[in-house]
């Protein structure tokens, strides 16, 4: 396998230590760059920003074949991240059991982005066909079902439940990624969102115990299975 760093100036537990901070607490940049300084690493907050948008994604890809299987009870919602100084719709949605299923930005809330939506996370591996699907009472998820069912990517029997309360799972589950993106102050482009958000969301499956044999809580099991992922011993 191709070294992941092969290139970069710093050794590789130096990079991956930095991205899986920045992305698993609410550190900005120059935050982590003074705490790489207090341990004598000389390290400017762009140079991590960088790490953080080429690592970011591949953690989240390396990461997705080793989540567990979801249950069939989906909850779907959109919370809001500002992009260039504007506010675009972070679709996201959990199980029952508030396990992450899947995630995605949108410039819009429509139809059209909801049915993207529901086609991701049906061709993920780790979720279930769902009997029942809880929502909001955004009127662009029921276009979006009806038509699934029409295309056969969704069982006729699957239950759309418009039952706000019962969406209070992933609601709260929006805290996590909220308090991420706030010391930032936003993103400055959607590309620049998309990368961070992906690691971010990623993370959150790792400290929420959503990986095959690394358990919520255990911080150690939980960065061995990062540098892992990219070759090294943590």
């Amino acid at each position: 396998m191709e070294n992941p760093f092969k290139w970069r100036h710093y050794q590789g537990d130096i990079i991956l230590t930095s991205v899986r901070w920045y992305l698993r607490y609410a550190l900005s940049y120059r935050d982590l760059e003074e705490m790489m300084t207090e341990r004598g690493l000389t390290l400017d907050h762009t140079t991590i920003y960088r790490w953080v948008q080429h690592y970011a994604p591949e953690i989240d890809q390396r990461s997705r074949p080793h989540l567990k299987k979801s249950n069939d009870s989906w909850r779907v919602d959109e919370t809001y991240v500002k992009v260039r100084g504007k506010w675009m719709y972070l679709y996201r949605a959990v199980d029952s059991s508030g396990q992450t299923l899947d995630f995605q930005l949108n410039e819009t809330r429509s139809a059209r982005a909801a049915k993207r939506f529901f086609k991701k996370m049906l061709g993920s591996r780790h979720i279930s066909t769902p009997r029942v699907i809880n929502v909001d009472q955004n009127a662009a998820y029921p276009r979006a079902i009806q038509d699934l069912k029409k295309d056969k990517l969704l069982p006729e029997g699957c239950h759309l439940r418009p039952v706000k309360y019962l969406n209070n799972i992933v609601e709260q589950d929006h805290r996590f990624i909220k308090r991420r993106v706030k010391p930032g102050l936003g993103f400055h482009s959607y590309p620049t969102a998309w990368r961070t958000l992906q690691g971010y969301e990623m993370m959150h499956m790792l400290r929420k115990g959503q990986i095959q044999g690394v358990g919520k809580g255990h911080i150690q099991a939980q960065n061995q299975f990062i540098a892992g992922l990219f070759g090294l011993a943590a």
